[in-house]
Parts: C-alpha cells; sequence; structure tokens
C-alpha cells in the first residue's frame, strides 16, 4: 500500500500564532504515527514562520516511522539535514519568500547543481527525492542528478480533478510510467486531499509515498485527527 507521510508544518504555523507551545508539534507527530501514519514531513523555512529548525532536531529521536525533511538546499538547510539525518531528504525549488511551494525543478537547468547536492546527501545514507511537474523531459534528466526518487507536484491535478478526472490524471499518468522505466521510485504531495486521493492511487503505477498536509490538517478539524488519519489510509486501500 502507498505510504501516507503527514506533514505537520500547518500544526507548527498555528502554534507559531499566539506563541507558547500550543499545539505541540512533538506531540502531535507522535500521535500522528500512533493513529497509522507511516511517515512525518516537515519542511522547515529560513524564516521559522512554522517548523524551525530546533523542531526538526527535537523531532528527530522521536520519529519511529520515517521522517521526510522538504526544502531548498541552501548551505544552511544541508547542514541542518546532515546533523539530523532523516530517511529521506526532498529537494524543493522554493525560494525562501514563497508562500507555498508552486512548481517543480527544471533538472536540465540546474542538473549539476542537483547532482552535487544528491551526492552530499547520499554520501550520508539519505534518500533523496526531487519535487517535480509531470514532465518526462525533466524526469529523465532528474536520473543524471543521481536521485532515489521524484515526487511529483499534484497541485494542476487537484486543481482539474473535479472538472475531468482523465484528463487531470493523464499527464501524472504518463509521467509515472517514464519514472517506472528509469526505475526512480514515485512519492507525490501538494493539494491531495479526501476527495481525489483514491484516483490518484489508483491510477498512479508504482507509487509509493504521498505526503499530505494542509488538507489533512483541515479534516482534523472537523473529523478529528485519529479518524482523518485513518480516512486518508482507507483512500490509499483503496484499489
Amino acid at each position: 500500500m502507498t505510504r501516507l507521510s503527514v506533514n505537520i508544518n500547518k500544526i507548527a504555523t498555528l502554534r507559531n500564532a499566539r506563541g507558547g507551545n500550543l499545539p505541540d508539534v512533538i506531540r502531535v507527530a507522535i500521535d500522528c504515527e500512533r493513529f497509522g501514519a507511516q511517515g512525518i514531513t516537515v519542511h522547515p523555512r529560513p524564516d521559522g514562520r512554522h517548523i524551525r529548525y530546533q523542531d526538526v532536531v527535537n523531532l528527530k529521536p522521536l520519529i519511529a516511522t520515517e521522517f521526510n525533511i522538504e526544502g531548498y538546499p541552501s548551505r544552511e538547510f544541508l547542514d541542518l539535514v546532515i546533523s539530523v539525518k532523516p530517511v529521506q531528504v526532498t529537494l524543493v525549488p522554493d525560494p525562501p519568500e514563497a508562500l507555498t511551494s508552486n512548481s517543480g525543478w527544471d533538472t536540465v537547468t540546474h542538473e549539476k547543481f542537483l547532482a552535487g547536492v544528491v551526492d552530499i546527501l547520499k554520501k550520508q545514507g539519505i534518500r533523496t527525492s526531487i519535487f517535480l511537474d509531470p514532465d518526462p523531459e525533466m524526469i529523465l534528466n532528474a536520473i543524471k542528478t543521481g536521485t532515489d526518487r521524484i515526487e511529483l507536484y499534484t497541485e494542476s491535478y487537484a486543481k482539474n480533478y473535479p472538472v475531468d478526472h482523465e484528463k487531470a490524471i493523464k499527464p501524472f499518468y504518463e509521467a509515472a510510467l517514464v519514472a517506472n522505466q528509469t526505475g526512480l521510485g514515485i512519492n507525490a504531495g501538494h493539494d491531495l486531499n479526501l476527495d481525489n486521493l483514491a484516483y490518484f492511487n489508483q491510477h498512479i503505477p508504482g507509487l509509493l509515498e504521498v505526503s499530505i498536509g494542509h488538507a489533512l490538517i483541515c479534516d482534523a478539524l472537523y473529523f478529528g485527527l485519529e479518524n482523518t488519519i485513518q480516512l486518508y489510509l482507507r483512500q490509499l486501500s483503496r484499489s
């Protein structure tokens, strides 16, 4: 079954809005695992507006499943992940001022840069994933960087899904075929939710992991965190 990694950035955003330690990011991460999540994802940014670098350090010894750290590979970010050594680092091309991730890497233009970063991380025993649009050219060129996986950026799928399911999934299905042929592992994330997740999972061959934060935390306001995680796991188990 495709693994569910819960992104807890929005928990940290809520905490930071008032100061103090409510909600407790550490406790929420542990609870997510206890409720069935198969991984925890964080995306620390230089301004610390949600997950902070110290949160990442504090979380590492307590994560019992898979720890995935997303971010732009600045020197400061690389120093952090090398010191923490998560299971996976997902390289995202967003600049520090971006509100959220909004595009995949151009692996042609940035091939040499990404190859250097991947080499640094793999020497530390850290699995690497590169955030990509569903573009076969970018996927084929990602092979040259040495990355283990790609993460498909699914905003366009989520946006188009209510209009035309088949049209929305087509570029992602075709991208997945390319990745499968080249031996790249496939992750996915961004705007996946209870409405569109099962269809995506059913139509993407070789999908290993989804990272979901915003929608899942919003759903938890209505359904409760434990029940919400079970609802998402149920979507991933549908064949």
